[in-house]
């Protein structure tokens, strides 16, 4: 199943059988446009911290996922997830309520692709015949850890991005057809000395030309065979340099082509900076709008490509520069 240097192709075609995807209040008025299963009002989803709260969300996109599906919980073999909070904590909390052997991870925001591309292995080498993967995020809870508290009253530079609260999530099996995960590519940490914590977009730009690329020369084609490619939350500032950069790859796009879910989750009009940015950015866009897309016969080939900054509170307090990865999944209608 190993094509070309570090792309997995999946003959078995697993399909994504259902997906759940719950948001915040912002989220909820941005353009998602309805295609979410629940949004919250209150920030806290009734706990007494953040932290907590984010446990919630994936908590009620796990329990959407699973019961837009006929499988039973019982009947699932693992859950692949991870966030961006102290250890994933607020995803083990989860894990532990959900009952399910668990495979915790760590790929920041490119968790999303990193659960999906091992779910489809484990599907693939018959490890499994259910498993649901996805992850979580919280604006509040993201701000104290890596930045500054709400209360403290930062202010924030135009590059910055706003994390997403909200949750999302998929459940992978083996059926016969459907929107399936037809190949993978694992990404490598790339590091270009970005050192400044409120721009993102330009650490992980690097790590997502780097994948895309890969991808394409691995399985031998060019972006003419997907009708979507998009990216996880480069925002609308790592958008604009990843195209620059593929284009030195002599990579282009067709209008419309290339979308970064950061870029497109909030409207102009709610002012968020460079966009979206988070682990639950890229699910909450690809499992709600991108999939239903995909459903309604307007997508059929789509190349998903989750990036992450690998940095801490720790490394940013000692001046560390900011190593970024990408993981790549196509998922094509079957």
């Amino acid at each position: 199943m190993i094509t070309g240097k570090s792309t997995w192709t999946f003959s078995s075609y697993p399909v994504i059988v259902s997906s759940g995807v719950v948001v915040g209040k912002e989220e909820a008025v941005s353009n998602l446009n309805g295609h979410y299963d629940e949004a919250i009002e209150d920030m806290f989803v009734g706990e007494d911290s953040y932290e907590r709260a984010q446990e919630s969300l994936l908590t009620k996109a796990i329990d959407y996922t699973i019961k837009k599906s006929s499988i039973k919980k019982k009947n699932i073999q693992f859950f692949i997830s991870g966030d961006l909070i102290n250890q994933i904590t607020p995803t083990t909390f989860a894990a532990k309520k959900l009952n399910i052997p668990y495979f915790g991870l760590y790929s920041a925001c490119a968790t999303s692709t990193e659960g999906l591309a091992l779910a489809a292995m484990m599907l693939e080498q018959n490890g499994a015949n259910y498993i649901l993967t996805g992850t979580a995020s919280h604006y509040a809870a993201a701000e104290r850890q890596f930045r500054f508290p709400n209360e403290y009253g930062g202010q924030i530079p135009p590059t910055a991005q706003r994390t997403v609260t909200g949750a999302g999530t998929v459940l992978l099996g083996k059926e016969k057809q459907g929107l399936a995960i037809t190949s993978a590519t694992i990404g490598k940490v790339m590091d270009y000395e970005v050192t400044d914590p409120f721009n993102m977009g330009a650490a992980m730009a690097p790590a997502a030309v780097d994948t895309i690329c890969q991808h394409f020369q691995d399985r031998q084609i060019d972006a003419s065979y997907y009708d979507m490619i998009i990216t996880g939350d480069l925002g609308a500032v790592g958008r604009a340099l990843t195209e620059d950069l593929l284009k030195k790859h002599h990579i282009t796009f067709q209008s419309n082509q290339f979308i970064d879910c950061g870029d497109f989750l909030y409207k102009k009009e709610q002012n968020m900076q460079a966009g979206g940015s988070g682990a639950a950015c890229s699910s909450v866009v690809t499992y709600g709008y991108f999939l239903e897309q995909m459903k309604a016969n307007k997508i059929n080939k789509l190349l998903f490509v989750a990036t992450g900054a690998l940095h801490s509170p720790l490394t940013v307090q000692q001046k560390r520069t900011i190593p970024s990865i990408a993981h790549a999944v196509s998922i094509e209608r079957k």
